[in-house]
């Protein structure tokens, strides 16, 4: 079969023995693969690859498995995940469920089990896409997201906040979601650099406290006294929806 016309599956793996059994197995069935063997290279192949499916591992060296999930799920919550760890707590199982993932199966596995969930997983994927054909219109809607007196548009990037509209640009838009997915949870610079960037070079948390600075003026009626966007000394920030009891 034509390379182009094969199903694009990305493994992001660093026990290479394991990537390269899963990329042979997963070929012999007729997928195109390719291996990324830390969180920032899986990160880059899957914005220049494009793939249909992604098996990700937990513990990967640089930016963790999760924290690669839920930066993905920030861009694109379309996209099947199958996570393949050896972490088989439950606690890890439910992390994995609330960031996004579509499958988690624990290491060891059986080859055929896991051939199996990847096919379904696709299939499922063919299944979604032949539903929304047509449908765009109603997908949209419900990309909008709405918190005091200001409105999020996530599909044309603009905002109404306090001061008018707002062209967002894809990385404000980004962390916003970030936030609007964690209402009322602590939110470390180190955690938003993981998931917003990816440690992409040159950023650094003075990075992250100059969006919250840009998100404050867009939104806040008193940028100099946050309801939304509120800093937590010496951790981070913590978005709140609604204003809170002063």
């Amino acid at each position: 079969m034509n390379d182009s016309l094969k199903k694009r599956i990305l493994v992001i793996e660093d026990e290479s023995h394991i990537a390269e059994g899963l990329k042979l197995n997963l070929s012999l069935q007729g997928y195109a693969v390719t291996v990324a063997e830390n969180g920032n290279t899986g990160l880059k192949a899957w914005k220049a690859w494009q793939p249909d499916l992604i098996v990700l591992d937990i513990m990967l060296p640089g930016i963790d498995g999760l924290s690669v999930l839920r930066s993905i799920r920030l861009e694109d919550d379309r996209i099947p995940i199958l996570i393949l760890s050896a972490k088989a707590a439950t606690d890890y199982k439910v992390k994995g469920l609330s960031y996004g993932v579509d499958d988690y199966l624990t290491k060891p596995f059986d080859l055929e089990e896991f051939l199996l969930r990847v096919d379904r997983l696709l299939t499922r994927l063919s299944w979604y896409e032949e539903s929304t054909t047509g449908n765009k219109d109603d997908i949209q809607g419900k990309n909008n997201y709405t918190f005091g007196d200001n409105c999020i548009d996530f599909n044309t990037l603009i905002a109404r906040g306090q001061k008018g509209e707002i062209q967002l640009t894809g990385q404000e838009a980004k962390l916003l979601k970030l936030f609007i997915q964690n209402p009322g949870k602590p939110l470390t610079r180190q955690k938003l650099l993981e998931i917003g960037w990816g440690y992409t070079r040159g950023t650094t948390t003075r990075t992250v406290d100059n969006f919250i600075v840009r998100f404050r003026k867009y939104f806040e009626k008193n940028p100099k006294k946050p309801i939304h966007f509120k800093s937590l000394r010496s951790v981070g920030y913590i978005f709140h929806a609604d204003s809170e009891p002063q």
